[in-house]
């Protein structure tokens, strides 16, 4: 049972409750149910390391949707969602529901390796009867081939059409031995003019020495956990969208990029405290 009394979700099968989730602890952070003691013990720490934690992944949260209603406004029907975590408030076929209601066209495939994310995902599509226009993949977003090659998303989106592809909060845990922009570049690949990608990650650069301390102490902690964290500077950020045309405003801090759309999710917490900590851009595959 969860420290509010409610009752954590069953778990699936062969799901690693020995080591605290990326995704459950996301879901902690946001104030969702679909996390475990071991994933509640990790957050619980890590909001004390570093306060402003939960009011950062809610600024996250609220950039994802910012991003999809500009998309939706440019033209873009189709979203591929990589690493989409446990569902929880806010989720991209929800925004889509409420900013285009009438938009028959309209689809969203969801990516992630997470047994409880993904059997979540089934079940909250289901139950709201989304499954004809949205649907969820089981794989590692370093597989870009086996994404698109995967029986969902072949039936739900049309490669000839532009996609909107979210990398929300995600590559920070893509590093090591994982060549990041040689990924983004097979993502690219598969992309019409017209597409779009969307990246936020997490940063110190500007930030204040005792919040940059703790973040990098944060990240460090989530070495002990089943995705490692990786800090990145603006530089290397940028060069991820080589070969892309950036949508206005272009490479900003996550609060800066299209701040005047109405918050919908949460309440703006603290805004000008967590400006610093993450980088995001959406960047366009040039027309012509």
């Amino acid at each position: 049972m969860s420290a509010d009394g409610q009752h954590a979700p069953e778990a699936p099968g062969a799901v690693d409750l020995d080591r605290p989730s990326t995704a459950r602890i996301y879901d902690w952070y946001l104030g969702g149910k679909s996390n475990y003691a071991v994933d509640r013990d990790f957050g619980e720490r890590a909001d004390k390391q570093f306060p402003l934690i939960k009011p950062l992944a809610m600024s996250n949260r609220q950039w994802l949707g910012r991003v999809v209603r500009a998309a939706l406004d440019a033209g873009i029907t189709q979203f591929l969602d990589l690493g989409s975590g446990v569902p929880t408030v806010g989720n991209v076929h929800e925004i889509v529901r409420r900013h285009a209601p009438e938009l028959d066209e309209a689809r969203v495939v969801y990516v992630d390796y997470e047994p409880v994310a993904v059997a979540h995902s089934e079940h909250i599509l289901d139950q709201q009867e989304a499954t004809g226009w949205a649907g969820i993949v089981r794989a590692d977003l370093r597989e870009p081939e086996e994404i698109f090659e995967h029986e969902t998303t072949e039936r739900l989106l049309d490669p000839e059409k532009p996609l909107c592809v979210l990398m929300v909060s995600v590559l920070h845990f893509v590093g090591g031995a994982d060549n990041v922009p040689g990924i983004i570049r097979r993502y690219r690949e598969h992309l019409v003019p017209g597409s779009w990608l969307a990246i936020s990650h997490i940063t110190t650069d500007d930030a204040p020495a005792e919040g940059a301390a703790q973040i990098s102490a944060l990240a460090e902690a989530y070495r002990n956990t089943q995705n490692p964290a990786w800090l990145r500077g603006k530089a290397e950020f940028t060069s991820w969208y080589d070969g892309f045309d950036l949508v206005d405003p272009g490479i900003v801090h996550l609060t800066d990029w299209r701040p005047e759309t109405p918050e919908v999710l949460f309440p703006i917490l603290q805004r000008d405290a967590v400006r610093p900590f993450y980088w995001a851009a959406v960047g366009e595959v040039p027309r012509a």
